[in-house]
């Protein structure tokens, strides 16, 4: 046999007896104890077969199956895990693993294993090069909605998403702007049993008070003024899948109400409707709005926060895992090649240490718009310091922003908290007046005066008529 098999396992005794067996056995193999090594073996051997542990030092054997889907390779994974992770490996076989092995492992069932993925290599093998298709926009969107950080706080985060996503639970995931909220929903959607049905996401701060009830859960014609025809509601379109509620604190507390009865009931019913219809969704909401705080000041339902809630899910900021910049730099920088043609090679050290010392504010969509503008200004095969747009070194006034309040001179970024801007009920107009001359015309520190995003600042403005 001429089959080569890469085995990646951390425990050494028992990599080393799986190493042993192989070779007994006419069988080729590799043997790689983390993460980075076994991606070094694949880029540098032609490898029929990946056997890999489900927890390494520096990641786990999915994140290794989601590099190889990234790579467009074409070998197969049987993941080994434990008993007590079974249900993260069937996980494992959702996003694309041939199969996987509890431990201990029986000789007679690795043997079957290792023919079934020897025989799949050979299947897709045997495919011509014009039979392949090129990976959809759409595809690759999805991937990059997988790219997984190696730090303890991002693997953390992954395990919870794993062990969440095959519940019917709501989800309810916190972190800052530009955390990637939205890609862990998918990812949740993805590895559930509802993978197959619709997943949605909502924009909540760009529905108004009047516009809400019809885009969730619609209307019939003639019920309003512009209801021309029937219109079916995010919730009936989802029926069966997630819908992703995000920015759930931007919602308009009328709405809210509106919102707990359909969770509550399953049931939802359109506008101008005398009757209700059934609807089977799992709910995502996602925030970088204090509910607590919101529920607090009035602005938002305390007993909707408590269903929203069942599972809650934080979304470290990135300057919190520096360890994981790199390892994000380098995606950007792959898609970058990508949209801009251009055949960047990689990053220089100093220009990692410099982007490890940022402080990040708009978390990985800053370090994406960064990277892409280095991408195109770079004049050699790797990005240079001067390639970057400017950037400042992380103080521990950045770190303590939040706790302190006040306004950050070297930054230009204001604590929501240091003074009371939040935007609550009622004169709407003249509060975002007040914040938009405290924060002297800045639309981006306004909209951290009023504690919401800026995109529902530009909306507000916009409906409400404000002009500076």
């Amino acid at each position: 046999m001429n089959e080569k098999i890469l085995v990646v396992e951390d425990d050494v005794a028992f990599g080393a007896m799986l190493n042993a067996w192989f070779e007994r056995n006419g069988y080729h193999s590799l043997l790689c104890s983390t993460l980075s090594s076994a991606k070094q073996a694949l880029t540098k051997n032609t490898v029929h077969l990946v056997l890999s542990d489900l927890r390494l030092p520096d990641g786990d054997g999915i994140m290794l199956l989601q590099w190889i889907k990234e790579q467009n390779m074409t070998t197969p994974v049987v993941i080994m895990t434990s008993y007590a992770e079974v249900q993260s490996a069937v996980s494992a076989i959702k996003l694309g693993a041939e199969d996987y092995l509890e431990k201990p492992i029986v000789p007679a069932i690795l043997k079957e294993k290792i023919a079934q993925g020897l025989a799949k290599y050979q299947e897709v093998s045997s495919k011509s090069k014009e039979a392949v298709k090129p990976q959809s926009p759409k595809a690759q969107k999805r991937s990059e909605a997988f790219i997984i950080g190696s730090s303890a706080m991002a693997r953390q985060v992954y395990d919870h998403i794993l062990k969440v996503s095959p519940t019917k639970m709501s989800v309810l995931i916190l972190g800052e702007s530009g955390t990637g909220k939205e890609y862990a929903a998918k990812m949740i959607h993805d590895l559930s049993p509802r993978r197959e049905k619709p997943f949605i996401a909502v924009d909540c701060g760009s529905l108004s008070k009047e516009l809400a009830p019809s885009e969730l859960f619609g209307h019939i014609k003639g019920s309003f003024t512009s209801a021309i025809d029937n219109k079916t509601g995010v919730f009936e379109l989802a029926s069966g899948g997630t819908v992703l509620l995000d920015e759930v604190g931007n919602l308009h507390y009328d709405v809210q109400s509106q919102l707990l009865r359909t969770l509550q009931e399953q049931k939802v019913r359109s506008v101008g409707a005398v009757t209700d219809a059934p609807v089977d969704v799992r709910i995502i909401a996602a925030t970088n709005d204090n509910l607590e705080l919101a529920i607090a000041q009035g602005r938002f339902r305390e007993d909707l926060y408590h269903r929203l809630n069942e599972f809650s899910l934080f979304i470290p900021p990135l300057r919190e895992r520096a360890d994981d910049i790199k390892l994000f730099a380098t995606a950007f920088l792959k898609q970058a090649n990508e949209e801009l043609e251009r055949n960047i090679e990689g990053f220089a050290p100093p220009t990692i240490a410099l982007l490890k010392k940022h402080h990040w504010s708009g978390n990985l969509r800053e370090l994406r718009n960064a990277i892409r503008r280095a991408a195109l200004f770079a004049t050699g095969n790797e990005i240079l310091p001067n390639d970057l747009p400017p950037l400042h070194e992380a103080t521990p006034e950045d770190a303590g922003l939040r706790k302190e309040g006040g306004l950050n001179v070297r930054t230009g970024r204001y604590n929501p908290l240091s003074e009371d801007f939040a935007l609550r009920p009622g004169n709407e107009k003249e509060q975002i007046e007040a914040a938009l001359h405290k924060a002297r015309g800045n639309k981006t520190l306004a909209a951290q005066l009023l504690q919401i995003d800026r995109k529902t600042l530009y909306n507000k403005m916009r409906g409400l008529g404000v002009t500076r």
